[in-house]
């Protein structure tokens, strides 16, 4: 492989989220998450695993930084708990846990690595859910707003990068409309307008944020985004390529960059009429600084015996005798090199950022008593490759979580 070199400027970080790493569900004040009630709830989490302790971060965070350090992370994107700071969406400020942010963010200073802060990755006050069904109420608009006011004046002094949203399409999507997430609805009507809600709190946040933390501001929203390609070119498989990425990829992401919706999703019969009121679409588009990708694998679209199309039903529907992780997902590092330069291609203004990626692999102690990890070194050497193909094609790549 030949050497290659990122610009000085590049930022190498690493992510995580409140509900997969925090523990500490029930300490100093912190209120249920919709989270919480589902992984409690029997048969819908396997093994029953909960965030109840999860990497206990709450309690050993200086270690964690301590970590960081060591690998010379420049940057660290977390999100903030909802429930932690409004335990009931709306009421009172719980001071306690403004403070557990507080010391993640001063620890990180300290240790020379900039902070990203992530408002919502999923955990949602669970009496918001009880109370008005969630992100299916309007109401939640202004509520949110509120949530990101108070965060980001409280931080905003010691914190400029900002993303209002981590994968809003997965968490209406598999939350709300298929229930396989919490909170764990099946109401597709339901879910096309819970969208519609993420995307208005959204817009209604970046002026908040602009506001509270000045002029250093950098503000932005981050998708999962998805390659899909077909086995077959017809004009069936072409038509289905198109409407899966303006699903998968352009639905929540089209509104914010364009200022509309994709026309394939409006003309399609299995899309459900969703209410947009005056000046949505304005609210929605507010400018931002960047845009974060989520990047894991690819869609693939497979042919019948008829030569037909097959709806692909996410990563495992691909040849079997290509790599997976422990999860099913392929390996395929070219897709991100092709996400990278679809997405520039459609909005070429727009910084990125690969805010996520990586690979489940399981751990084997090697006899020496190592665990050597090969399979993630290539895994990553190879998606790093392709970031750096992705600048030299133009793409304005800042930095890789």
């Amino acid at each position: 492989m030949a050497e290659y070199q990122f610009p000085i400027e590049f930022v190498w970080g690493s992510a995580t989220a409140s509900y997969q790493i925090e523990g500490a569900a029930n300490v100093d004040g912190r209120g249920e998450s919709v989270w919480d009630r589902f992984s409690h709830t029997p048969g819908k989490v396997t093994n029953g695993d909960t965030g109840d302790v999860a990497c206990d971060h709450y309690h050993r965070y200086a270690e964690d930084v301590g970590f960081m350090r060591e690998l010379k992370l420049d940057a660290y994107r977390f999100s903030i708990a909802w429930p932690r700071i409004i335990p009931d969406g709306d009421g009172a400020i719980n001071q306690a846990g403004l403070g557990f942010y507080d010391r993640v963010v001063d620890a990180l200073l300290e240790a020379g690595i900039t902070p990203f802060v992530t408002l919502y990755h999923w955990d949602l006050p669970q009496a918001l859910q009880e109370r008005q069904q969630g992100w299916l109420s309007r109401d939640i608009v202004e509520q949110f707003v509120h949530y990101a006011d108070v965060v980001s004046r409280h931080l905003g002094d010691r914190v400029s990068y900002w993303t209002t949203f981590n994968e809003p399409r997965v968490f209406v999507d598999v939350g709300y409309a298929v229930g396989r997430h919490a909170p764990g609805l099946e109401d597709r009507p339901g879910a096309v307008q819970a969208a519609h809600h993420v995307l208005l709190a959204h817009g209604a946040t970046v002026p908040v944020l602009r506001q509270n933390v000045g002029p250093d501001a950098q503000v932005g929203i981050v998708y999962s985004m998805i390659p899909v390609q077909v086995e077959a070119e017809t004009s069936a498989s072409l038509a289905m390529q198109q409407q899966t990425d303006a699903y998968i990829n352009r639905w929540f992401v089209d509104p914010v960059l364009l200022g509309q919706y994709p026309q394939e999703l409006l003309d399609a019969d299995e899309f459900p009429a969703f209410d947009i009121q005056d000046g949505d679409l304005d609210i929605i588009q507010a400018p931002i600084d960047f845009v974060g990708i989520n990047y894991y694998s690819r869609m693939f679209i497979r042919m019948d015996e008829d030569n037909q199309p097959m709806p692909p039903h996410g990563f495992q529907n691909t040849c079997s005798d290509l790599e997976l992780t422990a999860m099913g997902w392929e390996v395929f590092p070219q897709g991100l090199h092709l996400i990278l330069k679809q997405f520039h291609d459609r909005y070429p203004e727009m910084p990125v950022y690969i805010t996520e990626n990586g690979a489940a692999f399981d751990d084997t102690v090697d006899p020496d008593g190592h665990i050597h990890d090969a399979r993630r070194v290539a895994y990553l050497r190879e998606h790093f490759r392709m970031a750096w193909q992705a600048i030299q094609d133009g793409v304005p790549l800042r930095g890789y979580f």
